[in-house]
This record gives C-alpha cells, structure tokens and sequence, in this order.
C-alpha cells in the first residue's frame, strides 16, 4: 500500500504478480509512485502466487472467489470502497467484483483484458482451442527464462539485464505447473453475461499491439459496458510500465480524480546517461555472491564519484548500472568515459548511452519523458565497451574535444523513425 485516500485505487495484475519484486524495476517503482500520488494504491497477490502461501494446485479456488479476496484486503487496510483495477485474467474476476459487491466500488478499469479468449459463433473475435492451447503450453516451457521478456514484454527485449530479472521475476511467482494448472481453467471463462450488469464508470484500457490479447477484445468489453470509456495505448508489451507508462497513468489520473493530471513537476533540457554492466549473470557466476556483491559496491562507488566530477546527478541504480544527468552533453560523454576506463581496470565491462533532450523532473528525484527512453534505447543499441550517442548529442558537442565515430541509423525500439547514433573514439 501506498499514498493516501480517497480515492483507493486496488489494483490486480493478473493471477501471478509480485508485489516485493515490482519495486525492484525502477520504471514499475515508477509507475506506482506516480498512481500513489494522486490514489491509496493498494497492490496484492492472489492467493496461491507470489508472496503468499502455495494452493493445492488440484484444489485451487474458483475465479469468484477473486471477489472474497478483494474484501479481504480492502478489509485489512480499512477501504470502504475503490476504483478496481483488472489486468490479463483479472479481468473477468474485476467485473465479477463491480456486478457483486456495487456498495464497495467505485468505478472499475480494465487493461488488456478479455471477458473471453475462445472464439465461438457469437464471439468469433476469440481465439480457437488449439491456437490458445499452444499459447498456455509455450508460456508454460518458457516460464521462468528470458524467453518470457520477449513474450511479454517486447520493448525490453534487447535489455540484457531486463530479460534476467523478468526471468527471475516469473520464477519467484510461480512454478511451470502452477502455471499450467491455473491457465488451463482460464480458458473456460466467460464474463459476457454480465457485461450488461456493471453499473459503475468504467476504463478500458488495451494495447493496440499486444498479441495474447488482441485489441478487439478491448473494443468488445466497452462496446458492452454501459457508458464505457474506451482508450487505445500504443505499444505491444502487456504489463503497462516500460511503454508509454506516462500516458497510461495521465488517462487514469483523469478517469479516477475526475481532473486532468495538473503538471506540479518542471522541465529541462539534461542529458540522461544509462550504463550497463555487460554479462553481469556470467560475471557472478566466475566470482560467487559475496565477491560480486563487493564489485557492485566498488561499481556504485565509483559510478557516483565519476558522475559528480564532472557536475552530474545519480538518479538511481540500477543493480549492475546506473541513470544520470548532466547538465551538458559534453560533461556527460567525458564522464561516461572516464566511468568506463575506470572500471575496466578493475574488471568491469560497461556499455553506455546518451541522449539530450527535454526531461520531466518529478518529486523525490526521479525523473521521466521520452527522452530518458531514447537514452535507455540507446545504450541497448552499445556493444560491450562501447558509449554511444544520438545525433542530438553529437550536433550539441560539435567543435568541442569529444571525437565521435558514426555507427549508422539503428532502429530504437519504442520510439519511432530511424537514429543516427555515434561511438565515442576520445573524450
């Protein structure tokens, strides 16, 4: 729980969720304490994933009992009524929620949902048995392994470090065959018939892209929900933090405050810096826990002390890297090198990369805007040893003694065009 009501906003991510590992991703932190400051944000697991006690998995509960355990947690932290929000299969349970217990609702949101996944003559938008099998069965052979970053959340792909701990995040939910035993009864679901029953304002939030839920799923839900709201989001990821998690969290700070979001933050244009320690998982395995524990201590150290030489801020790090901001793209390249040099001679392997442009600065230091994800994209594009640049920085340190090498057009993912993008030969 966090922030303070009215209004509460509960929130479900689906079956499995973590609500100790989400705050490890600084964009889901993010996110969260963006939704906590204008709501109580009350997050939870269903029981069975997660931080709570294992099922039977021959003996799991019923889809309904989703509602009991609403009350209950609501209960707990004395809310008497909230804005419920259900994403993936949490969907049908927070409608049944809002049609059962209306005198606890107070207005529902729905994200890349379905009130249905099998395709029938009257919802042939669905999936047929086979297809949505062989989903359940990939999900199920993929759990707990990188391959579930590309699956699920294909902007982060390319994220080396991102693609391990989504593989370790889906390992601390659940096991492969809990997996299987609750997926299975999913697609068995159906919540059209009380589509026509919700009587409380109701968001419907869907991906345009996101393939396991395609986005006429979302359409039909508001189509038959009474005075529904229906906003498409850019993007193909299925958990809403890593693409265009600023647009998402604006529409729902109007849907629930009733206002649109009033900008208390200001604006300036920095150069964000994102580094990355290359093959971080292969380097803990060659030194042991407690011997790469210390060579993060000496990386963190040293990360701050490099930043602040040359005028920057450390914005946060990131467990094998860090996000920082200069007020000059020229200090920020030199720093970005100096770090590198520095950490190299002592065994550590960095890849960079830099941007500048116009960034929103947020209370408690934390910063956000499309220019800190062209950045995060464009050190996913550096290879090991390696500071990259946009065009944008190049052109700013133009006549200074930095020395670029041009490396082409590159694809960021997330963010539209071509980038022309620089390496760094001598600061």
């Amino acid at each position: 729980m966090l922030g303070e009501g009215p209004p509460d906003l509960v929130i479900s991510s689906g079956t499995f969720g973590s609500v100790d590992l989400d705050w490890e991703d600084p964009m889901v932190a993010a996110m969260y304490r963006r939704l906590a400051s204008f709501s109580r944000l009350i997050r939870f697991d269903r029981r069975g994933s997660g931080a709570s006690d294992p099922l039977p998995l021959d003996a799991l509960p019923p889809w309904e009992s989703y509602v009991e355990e609403v009350v209950a947690v609501m209960d707990t932290v004395e809310s008497e009524r909230a804005t419920v929000m259900g994403m993936f299969d949490a969907g049908p349970m927070a409608l049944l929620f809002v049609v059962t217990k209306p005198e606890r609702a107070d207005a529902l949101i729905l994200a890349n949902t379905s009130p249905r996944i099998l395709r029938s003559d009257d919802y042939p938008i669905g999936a047929d048995l086979e297809s949505a099998q062989n989903v359940v069965d990939q999900m199920v052979d993929t759990w707990g392994t990188e391959a579930q970053a590309r699956m699920q959340v294909p902007s982060r792909a390319s994220d080396e470090r991102f693609r391990r701990w989504f593989a370790r995040y889906t390992r601390s939910i659940a096991s492969p065959t809990a997996i299987q035993a609750y997926l299975s009864p999913m697609l068995e679901a159906d919540a059209r018939s009380i589509l026509p029953a919700v009587g409380v304002p109701t968001l419907v939030l869907h991906r345009t892209g996101y393939s396991l839920f395609p986005v006429d799923h979302g359409r039909f839900l508001a189509d038959h929900i009474e005075n529904a709201r229906f906003v498409e989001i850019p993007g193909s990821d299925g958990p809403l933090p890593w693409e265009y998690a600023d647009l998402v969290v604006d529409v729902i700070e109007e849907f629930v405050t009733g206002a649109p979001r009033r900008s208390e933050s200001s604006r300036a244009v920095l150069t964000v810096l994102f580094t990355d320690i290359v093959k971080s998982t292969e380097q803990l395995g060659r030194f042991g826990d407690w011997k790469w524990r210390h060579v993060l201590d000496q990386h963190d150290e040293a990360s701050r002390r490099m930043v602040e030489a040359f005028g920057g801020k450390v914005v946060q790090t990131t467990g094998d890297g860090v996000v920082a901001t200069f007020d000059g793209p020229g200090k920020g390249v030199r720093a970005a090198s100096a770090l590198r040099d520095h950490l190299r001679s002592i065994g550590i392997e960095l890849r960079s990369g830099l941007h500048t442009g116009e960034v929103e600065l947020r209370d408690g230091g934390d910063i956000g805007g499309m220019a800190v994800h062209i950045a995060a994209r464009v050190m996913d594009a550096a290879d090991a040893g390696e500071v990259l640049v946009s065009r944008t920085v190049r052109d700013l340190t133009f006549g200074s003694r930095v020395r670029l090498e041009d490396r082409g057009i590159h694809r960021l993912k997330g963010v539209s065009g071509g980038w022309q993008l620089f390496a760094v030969t001598d600061s």
